[in-house]
């Protein structure tokens, strides 16, 4: 049997060893959660939501004790994990409410003396989550998925068990029937047994792309529907007529939302020339108010980075970007001594080409591109392999509002603010920031049969 580790990622510390299931375990795992489902399925949707409430109230209860388990195994900022805790507890919530009214049937006018849409549940789903957000990621599965009359299993990252762990207990503690959610402790060299067993009817990933391309890969292969939410670069295009000190501080926040580590932070910052040497020296200046440091101190706004090779993987990004030609105007030493931490960056210079233009940047380092005027920043936007979110500021907004509706290729862009999920909207991307959505009405038909009923 193997294990899962759990490191403090801002002391290198080992906090705990798990178990890893053994494939026999994790069959009959699946096997339980697929056949809970037979009573699941036809629970009312006032007792779905009576167990989806409690689960949020222990959620709010219990925030401060998820969020130092989120410090622990991947750096958050406790201030930060406590949020995170309340805001799974809103989407709980959210479904809670409004799922009955979502999935009601509609009656279509036919010939037919009558015809009906039914919305019914598909069965037992896969969801391969990520460290970044070790709650939200989750619960903004189990929400939908759970109202809709699914049943869940579980594979998180392997650097976040006790999250995952914890996660079960939760649901557990709220009353939900036995095998209804549960978490498979497996690396993910073993996900491809899960994702292509009979019993699992559908998957659903957050990740990066290439991780994102197998679990494709995999579910197509035994004709199974699947929901990517993957890598992003998200631009975000400051016009000239801007409100630069808005602009400026909007896009320092966004780009270290969870120390950089989110699909949708701000990353390639396209700034019209005109503007462009006011811009930089304002956003500069709100970045460096930011303090990065020990996640269990208050004053801390940015922790180190999730492991250590994932430190020193965008390191070495900043390295080949300025030996492409990117110019440092903040930042860039790798620090010295034990923990994952990284200091707040900004590379400038950068040209089509550079690894700053194309890749995806995980961590605090922001990558700042001049443009001559609006029809180029809208091309360098969307040049690139991503399209999960995006921002367009400007005084004018019904200028904006045109750029971010019929020019960005996005799955989200923002006028004026930083892109932000909220479970009332539907989230996803594009292009290869992959399909299908999750969040509002949209997110609960992912994993669900849409079913034509007709009577003659």
């Amino acid at each position: 049997m193997g294990k899962m580790q759990a490191i403090n990622p801002a002391t290198e510390e080992l906090m705990a060893e798990y178990d890893t299931h053994l494939p026999d375990e994790v069959d009959q795992i699946v096997s339980d959660v697929d056949n809970a489902w037979v009573d699941w399925r036809k629970t009312s949707f006032s007792d779905r939501s009576a167990y989806l409430n409690k689960a949020a109230d222990l959620l709010e209860e219990n925030a401060p004790e998820y969020a130092e388990l989120m410090l622990q195994e991947m750096g958050k900022p406790l201030a930060q994990g406590e949020a995170e805790a309340k805001k799974c507890a809103w989407v709980c919530r959210y479904y809670a409410e409004n799922a009955e009214d979502f999935l009601k049937d509609e009656i279509i006018d036919t010939d037919a003396k009558k015809t009906k849409v039914s919305y019914r549940p598909i069965g037992t789903i896969l969801t391969i989550m990520p460290w970044n957000f070790p709650f939200w990621q989750v619960f903004r599965q189990i929400a939908p998925n759970l109202m809709a009359g699914n049943t869940m299993v579980l594979k998180h990252a392997s650097n976040v068990p006790g999250c995952a762990l914890a996660i079960e207990k939760l649901m557990s503690d709220s009353g939900l029937p036995k095998n209804v959610f549960r978490t498979l402790m497996v690396p993910g060299s073993e996900t491809e047994r899960v994702i292509i067993n009979p019993r699992v009817k559908g998957v659903s990933i957050t990740g990066s792309t290439p991780a994102g391309k197998k679990v494709a890969a995999a579910a197509g292969s035994v004709l199974k529907k699947c929901v990517l939410e993957l890598g992003g670069s998200d631009p975000y295009v400051v016009l000239e007529d801007a409100d630069i000190d808005s602009a400026a501080q909007k896009c320092a926040f966004s780009r270290l939302i969870n120390g950089g580590q989110s699909c949708i932070a701000a990353k390639r910052f396209i700034v019209v020339d005109s503007i462009y040497d006011e811009f930089v020296e304002k956003f500069i200046e709100q970045l460096k108010t930011y303090k990065v440091g020990y996640p269990n101190e208050e004053s801390t706004q940015v922790g180190p980075l999730a492991r250590v090779d994932l430190r020193d993987e965008l390191h070495n990004q900043v390295t080949r970007s300025v030996e492409a030609g990117a110019k440092i105007s903040l930042g860039g030493d790798k620090p010295e001594g034990k923990g994952a931490f990284y200091p707040v960056t900004v590379l400038e210079n950068i040209q089509k080409g550079n690894p700053a233009y194309g890749e995806e940047f995980f961590g605090p380092v922001a990558l700042v591109i001049r443009v001559k005027d609006e029809a180029e920043a809208i091309m360098v936007a969307n040049d690139t392999e991503f399209g999960l979110g995006g921002a367009v500021f400007s005084r004018d907004e019904s200028r904006a509002e045109n750029i971010a509706t019929n020019e960005i290729d996005s799955g989200a862009v923002f006028v004026n603010s930083f892109v932000a999920s909220d479970p009332r909207v539907p989230f996803g991307g594009t292009k290869q920031s992959g399909y299908g959505r999750e969040l509002g009405q949209h997110g609960i038909y992912e994993f669900v049969n849409v079913k034509s009923v007709q009577i003659a």
